[in-house]
């Protein structure tokens, strides 16, 4: 696949990016446009829902707002005005009325007396009638204010008819029990409504009353007549309050992502009204998440595109792009994924998705912030992701869970997961679930509930997938985008490999030094925390060039030989020698290996002098050039590429000394590396001289240790012999 990719980016050459993120951008709108694109739908009452529908935006219930105003105006009590007097006012015009029947009756019978007084012998004279009595009384009615009258002429004629028929005990006990039935009553609160049936009440009672049946009709028609309302409505207070209340109802709102009718149920008349407040009836497909959607994937490659002008190499800016674009092509690939799954009763399944997955990989095989940038853009395509979540709890979950993991999985360090161990857990896994945590308790989720414990289920087994898959695909992910993996540096260290086999057989001293020299430059890549794996195995291939000319280099002469230099001119020996690097260069590129093996093998002699010909060619040319002995290089341009060029002189003069001790062992290799230092060999890779000087002693440990001189003891056969006879005592 890698190579795939090479020779197609070489084949577009410039075209190779515009079109890697066009097609990009085409396939994540591709993959999300069925999260936000909504089917036209038409919605009848009493129809079953073919799917959960939930609000698509924030809108007041008018109707729900208006039955609460109209229960709110209801439920307030009507304010009334009472008048205290009102009961007084009765009671005097009832007084006043006796007083003036009174009055009348004295009137009419002091006339009757006097016109009988005057009368002749003979002469008759009429007793007064009720009528007259009754005219008389009510032309004294002329004299009183309009409220008197009115009350008075409330009373049947009849009444006044019969009330003269009455003698003065009579009306005396009329007006006393009258008065008393209607002060009794008017001493409450009297208000229009309950009217009848107060007078009702005070009607009763007179039945029990100790008078004659037409005293009761009197007492009747005055309780009824004077029992009137005292508590009046306040209508503008009321209307006042109502209105208050009114006012005070808070609008009932239907909010976006809220379910408006669930799937499999039926559509009523309350469903009916929300849907028609949100529009949704007759739905059609709005065009504004899909929009937002492009928007957003443009956002990203603009983003992108300025992020990348930061990398001057245009090796480097093809490789963060071509693995960004799939990193996250992978990322919304399982976003979509654990969407199509998640239904209400598996609202938190979302949460399987390794949200730290991503933002680990490019952290790690990138850098930080392309890390960074993942975590962000993958939270954005989460909103597109879970577009049906929109105005839920479990979206801002999503959402906060996501960002969180995205971003403390960029903390973790820039080293492989497995080689981290807690510190990772941490940053991975703890924290990020601690988080989910707060997120559940801020929510006022309850503990004992069994959708807490699945949200924390959920929350827990994302942050472990997104552990173990960074760790187990770490190999293979590498395998994908370098070609130095540990998978490809595992099978060249196997000795069983094409090419370590021929350097066995046909150049067997190389062969050894290559794999002593290897164990010497791993070792002391190691103690800097450098790539010792990969150190070990250009170790292995360094000299692979020598198979060419095997015989040519001395440490694959057999016993006794002859240097075949000897016939040569310095000159040509040094085409032979200087060949290996360039030879070994070319059968590397042949097998594919490793960009950093085959850049170890031009570089681990860098440009040193071939001191020994350039000697011998001096003797015979004083004119020649010092630099055309020197080795082609580069320098060393890594510190692993400088380690392996100090290694593998010293290996090899090591082997060569007579007699070496550990002293002599030191000494050399501090020459060695000082000679390095002054020729300017180890300018270009990068050790600090810290480093070198824990590379110097990690060199000579592995020397000593090999080539060391054995310290010779007189003593040890007389030991021996002993140890012997000890044991066979033992034996007896």
């Amino acid at each position: 696949m890698k190579f795939t990719l090479l020779k197609l980016r070489d084949k577009l050459g410039k075209a190779f990016i515009p079109i890697l993120l066009l097609v990009f951008s085409i396939f994540l709108f591709f993959i999300m446009f069925g999260s936000v694109y909504q089917k036209r739908v038409e919605i009848k009452e009493g129809q079953l829902a073919e799917k959960t529908i939930r609000a698509t935006k924030n809108v007041e219930n008018t109707y729900e707002t208006e039955a609460k105003k109209k229960l709110a105006a209801e439920s307030i009590t009507p304010e009334y005005i009472y008048q205290e007097d009102t009961a007084e006012i009765q009671h005097n015009r009832i007084e006043k009325l006796f007083k003036l029947i009174g009055t009348t009756n004295d009137k009419i019978d002091k006339e009757y007396q006097d016109k009988q007084a005057k009368a002749k012998k003979d002469e008759t004279v009429p007793k007064p009638t009720a009528e007259e009595r009754v005219a008389s009384l009510k032309s004294q009615f002329e004299s009183l204010d309009q409220d008197e009258v009115t009350f008075y002429q409330k009373l049947p004629n009849v009444f006044y008819q019969n009330i003269f028929s009455l003698d003065t005990d009579q009306l005396q006990s009329v007006k006393t029990e009258a008065l008393k039935i209607i002060d009794d009553k008017m001493k409450d609160h009297v208000r229009e409504a309950d009217l009848d049936n107060i007078r009702q009440t005070a009607i009763e009672k007179i039945q029990f009353l100790d008078v004659t049946s037409t005293m009761q009709q009197m007492i009747r028609y005055l309780v009824n007549e004077g029992i009137v309302p005292n508590d009046f409505a306040n209508d503008k207070k009321t209307k006042e309050l109502r209105q208050n209340a009114m006012d005070a109802v808070a609008p009932a709102m239907i909010y976006q992502g809220e379910i408006i009718v669930r799937e499999g149920t039926q559509i009523d008349s309350k469903a009916m009204e929300k849907l028609e407040l949100l529009g949704m009836t007759n739905q059609n497909t709005s065009i504004f998440p899909m929009v937002a959607l492009g928007l957003a994937i443009v956002f990203q490659i603009l983003v992108l595109l300025f992020f990348t002008k930061q990398v001057t190499e245009e090796g480097k800016r093809r490789y963060f792009i071509l693995f960004y674009v799939m990193a996250m092509s992978l990322s919304v690939i399982l976003m979509k994924f654990f969407q199509i799954f998640q239904t209400e009763q598996m609202t938190y399944i979302s949460l399987f998705f390794p949200a730290a997955f991503t933002p680990l990989v490019l952290n790690y095989f990138v850098s930080r912030r392309a890390g960074v940038l993942a975590a962000v853009f993958q939270v954005i395509f989460s909103l597109f992701v879970f577009y049906h979540s929109i105005g839920t709890n479990s979206l801002t979950i999503i959402l906060i869970s996501y960002t969180i993991s995205g971003l403390f999985a960029t903390v973790v360090k820039r080293t492989r997961i497995s080689e981290q161990g807690m510190i990772a857990v941490f940053w991975v896994i703890i924290f990020p679930v601690c988080m989910d945590f707060i997120l559940m308790i801020y929510q006022g989720m309850s503990l004992l509930d069994s959708k807490s414990w699945t949200m924390m289920i959920c929350s827990l087994a994302g942050t472990v997938l997104s552990f173990l898959a960074t760790m187990g695909l770490h190999p293979y992910i590498e395998l994908l985008v370098t070609d130095d993996s540990v998978i490809v540096l595992n099978e060249l260290s196997n000795p069983n490999h094409p090419l370590l086999k021929k350097l066995l057989e046909e150049a067997p001293g190389t062969y050894h030094h290559s794999m002593m020299v290897a164990s010497l430059s791993a070792n002391a890549v190691a103690e800097i925390g450098g790539r010792s794996l990969l150190t070990r195995v250009a170790c292995y291939y360094h000299d692979i060039g020598k198979i060419k000319h095997a015989n040519f280099f001395v440490e694959n002469l057999p016993a006794g030989a002859e240097n075949p230099h000897n016939f040569l001119l310095p000159e040509d020996s040094k085409q032979i020698i200087f060949g290996h690097v360039i030879d070994g260069a070319v059968i590397l590129e042949d097998y594919h290996m490793p960009e950093m093996v085959i850049d170890i093998c031009r570089q681990h002699h860098g440009t040193t002098l071939m001191k020994f010909f350039y000697i011998k060619a001096k003797e015979r040319n004083p004119e020649i050039s010092e630099a055309d002995f020197r080795y082609p290089g580069p320098k060393p341009q890594t510190r692993e590429a400088g380690i392996v060029s100090i290694a593998d002189t010293c290996e090899a003069a090591v082997r060569a000394m007579d007699h070496p001790t550990n002293e002599k062992i030191k000494d050399f290799v501090h020459n060695v590396v000082q000679d390095r230092i002054s020729d300017g060999q180890l300018d270009e890779c990068g050790l600090t001289m810290k480093e070198i000087r824990i590379v110097e002693k990690s060199l000579v440990n592995g020397l000593c240790s090999t080539f060391h001189s054995r310290i010779k003891y007189p003593k040890m056969k007389s030991e021996a012999e002993k140890m012997k006879d000890e044991q066979e005592k033992r034996d007896d």
